[in-house]
């Protein structure tokens, strides 16, 4: 029987149903054509997340089911859902060159399941991908991306790509072909970005087929992360 995975998706834009929240779907349907793939997504534009104040008590005081100071924001959906992943995927619209503030704040927050005291890097080796929405072709939506990878670089996770198609992962237009023109009467210019669609649904697809590969291997040669142990062979980014 093929191992059920799951993926699980996060919009970064405060928008609800837009290009970005459209795009990030497109994703998870890839995902899904793996077959026994559960797939689910929370958008900061129902859940809002406020700013990681870095008073470091994930560090010192974490326990389980208690990720972070902060308990009255996005965050209590975000992150069961991000442990309980086998895959990850993050959608952002792209803001002067990078992620969203919006989804910046969701990233600094994960910080709690990379460097907490009880939840020490819970995130390592989990697959990843990026995607970002533009307004104009060449306006930053690699870079976009790449302040994504950042975050999931420093939390020991992996990021995909999709080749030359989006080596630092999928991007879709929300303008006419990326023109900055504008049809008040159709939203949603991503649907006609067939390039970017099937950019992610590629992307969407290989994060859960690495998924299912990291999956099934750790448990045949028995690697589990134990929560509650900061043992030094789980990474030492943080002391």
């Amino acid at each position: 029987m093929v191992e059920k995975i799951k993926i699980f998706g996060i919009c970064g834009s405060p928008i609800k149903g837009g290009n970005t929240e459209i795009l990030l779907k497109e994703a998870l349907k890839g995902a899904e054509e793996i077959g026994n793939v559960e797939t689910d997504y929370v958008s900061v534009a129902d859940h809002p997340v406020k700013d990681c104040t870095h008073c470091n008590w994930c560090v010192v005081k974490q326990s389980e089911g208690k990720y972070c100071s902060i308990t009255d924001d996005g965050m209590k959906y975000i992150y069961p859902k991000v442990l309980e992943a086998d895959g990850i995927l993050i959608a952002t619209p792209v803001y002067i060159s990078r992620m969203s503030g919006y989804l910046a704040n969701v990233i600094d927050r994960m910080r709690a399941l990379a460097h907490g005291c009880y939840y020490h890097m819970a995130l390592k080796r989990k697959p990843a991908g990026a995607l970002a929405v533009v307004w104009y072709r060449n306006s930053g939506a690699e870079t976009a991306c790449l302040s994504i990878i950042g975050g999931f670089l420093t939390y020991e996770m992996i990021p995909v790509g999709v080749g030359l198609a989006g080596m630092w992962g999928a991007v879709g237009l929300s303008s006419i072909h990326g023109t900055g023109e504008f049809d008040p009467n159709d939203k949603h210019q991503v649907l006609k970005d067939h390039y970017g669609l099937r950019a992610a649904r590629t992307l969407g697809k290989d994060v859960a087929t690495l998924a299912r590969i990291i999956k099934v291997g750790q448990q045949q040669i028995g690697i589990k992360i134990e929560y509650g142990k900061r043992k030094k062979e789980q990474g030492l980014s943080h002391p």
